[in-house]
């Protein structure tokens, strides 16, 4: 009769899984993860960056729902479904607020959509005889509301989440390339080179982060893969100091003397058996990184020099509605914030978890 096996890793899983909030901070992590991959699928608003714009219908409340004509543009475009999905279509139609309209034969005569207080223009507009008149007729509801631009807010929102996501990927991912290679050199070969990498973590951790990012973002150009590089760029020193000090602790185990006795090379002995020993101090580090990387990215789409208009961030989304906080509007920039208090509480959450599961001393 085979017993199960009692190894490490499936007792931290087991201790993890007694955690509530981790658990639950994983499977929030996880959804959220899922909407920003296929954001277009979900959002209401499917073209690029969510960015159909009507200004008569600008910063409504959440819930507000109002007649819209659709005219197909006579620009044609060829986009395959993949890219659509991804990436959002390349929307060419003109859509437009209407209160009321009418039909004779083939002309709609209609009453633009006017702010409060102003009286909205009577138009009309010939459709192709080929065409359904009343197919160009829908009606939409904003569950979120609009924005000052009168765009669909849960449309921003959901394609917003993406930035976020992906600024956290890309920034843990060059952060653990850098920090793992130096603090790997550093703690095992020690001397001088531990000297000298030692002396480029101290200065760079004595810069600021966010000045450091706003100078490296300057330096490469506005946009959003500098911000993710810029990011990457600022977090590698935390992650080579974990490594440096897991790897001075361990190099003299018994285990790092036997390889050496072997005759294995340095590069098998650091990527072979120290580092999936040390494992667990760098993965709770990347849990923190990764919820950091989207405060940062959201600071500096804030301070205007992180994602560019009209792409959908967070943190630009609070740019752009601050001041409507005390303009009788505040959800405008309280919803993008809560989304980033939620997600970076949720790695902040799952880090702990995973910290206290692979404690090797409980």
């Amino acid at each position: 009769m085979s017993t199960p096996s009692n190894s490490l890793s499936q007792l931290a899983l087991q201790k993890f899984k007694k955690n509530f909030w981790g658990v639950f901070s994983l499977c929030f992590i996880i959804a959220v993860g899922i909407i920003a991959v296929f954001a277009y699928a979900f959002a209401p608003d499917n073209s690029q960056n969510a960015n159909q714009m009507h200004v008569s219908i600008a910063s409504k409340a959440p819930g507000f729902s109002t007649t819209m004509l659709v005219l197909p543009s006579q620009i044609e475009h060829h986009q395959n479904f993949v890219d659509a999905l991804f990436f959002g279509e390349k929307n060419t139609t003109t859509e437009i607020p209407i209160t009321s309209y009418s039909m004779s034969g083939n002309t709609i005569h209609y009453i633009e959509y006017a702010s409060d207080g102003l009286i909205g223009l009577e138009k009309e507009v010939q459709v192709d005889p080929t065409m359904d008149p009343h197919s160009l007729i829908r009606e939409q509801r904003f569950l979120l509301g609009t924005d000052k631009y009168g765009r669909d807010l849960l449309s921003r929102v959901l394609v917003g989440a993406r930035i976020s996501f992906s600024i956290g990927f890309v920034a843990v991912f060059i952060s653990l390339v850098i920090g793992v290679f130096m603090g790997s050199i550093s703690g095992y070969f020690g001397g001088k080179i531990d000297a000298f990498i030692m002396w480029i973590i101290n200065v760079t951790w004595s810069i600021p982060t966010l000045l450091l990012v706003i100078a490296i973002t300057l330096a490469l150009g506005k946009g959003f893969w500098q911000v993710f590089i810029a990011v990457g760029l600022t977090m590698w020193v935390e992650v080579a100091r974990v490594v440096r000090g897991q790897i001075i602790s361990v190099k003299e185990n018994q285990y790092v003397t036997a390889a050496k006795a072997l005759g294995f090379s340095n590069f098998r002995i650091i990527t072979k058996h120290i580092l999936p020993n040390i494992l667990a101090p760098i993965i709770v580090i990347s849990a923190a990184n990764f919820a950091a990387a989207i405060l940062v990215e959201s600071g500096l789409s804030f301070l205007g020099i992180g994602a560019q208009p009209p792409m959908a961030s967070w943190g630009a989304m609070i740019k752009d509605h601050y001041n409507y906080i005390i303009l009788g509007k505040p959800y405008l920039a309280i919803i993008p914030g809560l989304c980033i208090m939620f997600l970076v509480m949720a790695f902040m959450l799952v880090g702990n978890a995973l910290r206290d599961a692979l404690d090797v001393k409980a």
